[in-house]
C-alpha cells in the first residue's frame, strides 16, 4: 500500500502520457494517412483512332473579339508533340511539308489538284502533286522574279522583277512578251482573255485605270485614276460585272466603295466600318468577303461579308466576328471559306500587318449562309499561314509558310 501511494503520480504521468501517443496514432490515421492514400482518377474519353489522345472536339466554333479562337483544344491546353490527328478534325493536326525551298505565287494547276509554283532558289516553275512530287513547268528560268498573276487557265502569268521590267509568259507556247514598266496591279479577267491594270505615268492627268487583251496589246483606257491610285483596286468580278473598285473616306472610321465597270454604269456604293480595305470575291461574283481595321478593333484587321451584285450591292452587310485579313482566305464553294486566324493579334495590327509576320496561325471554316464559324485545324507546326489553296475535291488545304516560304498540306477529308 505503501508502495504504490510512493508511486502513484508516476504511474498517473506515464498513463497520462501513453493516452496521449494512443490518441495522437488515432487521428493521425484518420486524417493523414487517407489524406495520402492514391486517389483514383475518372477514366477518360477513347477514340477509335490510334495515336495516343483523343481529338478534341470543334465545340462552338465562337471566337472572341481579341481573335482568341474558342472551341477545339481547351484554353491553356496543349496535346503532345506527335499526337496529332492525320485529319482536320478541330485539334492537333498534322500539317505535311511539301517542299524544302523557298517558293513563290503557288497555284492551283488546271487538274485542281497540283500545284505550280516558282522556286525562288532556282528561279524555274514547277509542278507538284499532293505527295511532294516536282517535275518542271518549264526548262526556262527567270532571275529574281518579285511578283507572279496566274491567269485562270494557269497557262500565262505576268511575271515582275524588282528593276520594274514585266512580262506575260505562256507556259504552254514557251512565248513572253515585254510590258511596259509603268503598267502595274495587273488582274486577269474570268476567262483570261483581257487584263485590267493601272498605267501609272509620271504625270499624274496622264495615269488610268485601263484593260489589255491577254496578249499585252489593245489597250484602252477605262477611267482617269489622277493622283488617288493607293484608293483604286483592280480586281475583275467573276461574273464579269465590275472590273475595279476604288474607296473614299467619309469619315475617320468608314468608307465608301465604288464599283467601276466598263459601260459608265452607275453601280450603289458600300459603307464599309474601317480602313486598310483588303477584300475577295465570292466565286460566282455575288458577295465580296472583305476585311477593314478601325478604332473599334484597337486597328486589328476585322472580317466582312456583303453583297456586291447588281441592286443588292451593299445589302446584306455582316462583320463575321473574325480578326485575320481576307488575303489569308479562301472560298472552297460559294458559301464556305477556309480563313487563317491569328492565335493573337497586337493593337496596330491592321495599319502594320508585319506585326503578325510571326504569329501562329490556326484554320478555320466559316458558312457565309448559316454564319457558323468552326475551328476545323490546329497545325502541328508554328505556322503563319498564307496564299492558302483548296483543292477542287476539297480533300488537302494547301498554303505558304510566310516565313520560309515552304508548302504545306493539311487533309481536310
Amino acid at each position: 500500500m505503501d508502495f504504490f501511494q510512493k508511486y502513484k503520480k508516476l504511474f498517473i504521468a506515464i498513463c497520462f502520457v501513453l493516452i496521449i501517443f494512443i490518441l495522437a496514432y488515432l487521428l493521425y490515421a484518420l486524417f493523414f494517412q487517407s489524406s495520402q492514400a492514391p486517389v483514383p482518377t475518372a477514366p477518360t474519353a477513347t477514340s477509335s483512332m490510334s495515336g495516343g489522345l483523343p481529338v478534341a472536339q470543334p465545340g462552338t466554333g465562337q471566337i472572341t473579339p481579341s481573335g482568341q479562337p474558342i472551341g477545339g483544344l481547351p484554353q491553356g491546353a496543349e496535346q503532345p508533340a506527335g499526337q496529332s490527328s492525320a485529319m482536320a478534325l478541330g485539334g492537333l493536326t498534322q500539317t505535311s511539308e511539301l517542299n524544302q525551298t523557298p517558293s513563290l505565287a503557288a497555284t492551283l494547276s488546271a487538274n485542281g489538284n497540283d500545284l505550280q509554283y516558282y522556286n525562288k532558289q532556282d528561279g524555274k516553275f514547277y509542278r507538284l502533286t499532293k505527295d511532294g512530287q516536282a517535275s518542271l513547268l518549264s526548262d526556262t528560268v527567270f532571275h529574281e522574279v518579285e511578283k507572279i498573276t496566274w491567269s485562270p487557265d494557269k497557262n500565262k502569268a505576268i511575271l515582275e522583277y524588282p528593276d520594274q521590267a514585266k512580262i506575260i509568259y505562256d507556259f504552254k507556247n514557251k512565248q513572253q512578251i515585254s510590258l511596259p514598266k509603268h503598267w502595274e496591279d495587273f488582274n486577269f479577267s474570268p476567262d483570261g482573255s483581257k487584263i485590267v491594270m493601272k498605267s501609272m505615268a509620271n504625270d499624274p492627268d496622264n495615269r488610268w485605270l485601263a484593260i489589255i487583251n491577254n496578249d499585252g496589246a489593245s489597250a484602252q483606257r477605262v477611267a482617269a485614276l489622277g493622283d488617288k491610285d493607293d484608293t483604286v483596286y483592280p480586281s475583275w468580278s467573276p461574273n464579269n460585272q465590275t472590273v475595279a473598285m476604288y474607296t473614299e473616306g467619309v469619315s475617320y472610321d468608314q468608307q465608301k466603295v465604288y464599283f467601276v465597270g466598263l459601260n459608265n454604269e452607275n453601280f450603289k456604293a458600300l459603307t464599309i466600318e474601317g480602313r486598310g480595305f483588303d477584300p475577295k470575291w465570292a466565286p460566282k461574283g455575288d458577295y465580296l468577303l472583305y476585311s477593314v481595321y478601325s478604332s473599334s478593333s484597337d486597328l486589328k484587321p476585322e472580317l466582312w461579308i456583303a453583297n456586291a451584285q447588281g441592286e443588292n450591292i451593299g445589302t446584306g452587310r455582316v462583320k463575321l466576328d473574325i480578326q485575320t485579313w481576307a488575303n489569308k482566305c479562301v472560298f472552297s464553294s460559294k458559301t464556305n471559306i477556309y480563313c487563317a486566324v491569328p492565335e493573337s493579334l497586337e493593337q496596330g495590327a491592321g495599319l502594320f500587318p508585319d506585326l503578325a509576320k510571326n504569329t501562329k496561325d490556326n484554320l478555320y471554316m466559316l458558312d457565309t449562309q448559316t454564319g457558323l464559324k468552326k475551328l476545323i485545324a490546329i497545325p502541328d507546326g508554328h505556322f503563319t499561314m498564307s496564299n492558302l489553296i483548296v483543292s477542287d475535291n476539297d480533300y488537302y488545304l494547301y498554303f505558304t509558310d510566310e516565313n520560309t516560304g515552304t508548302l504545306h498540306k493539311i487533309k481536310l477529308k
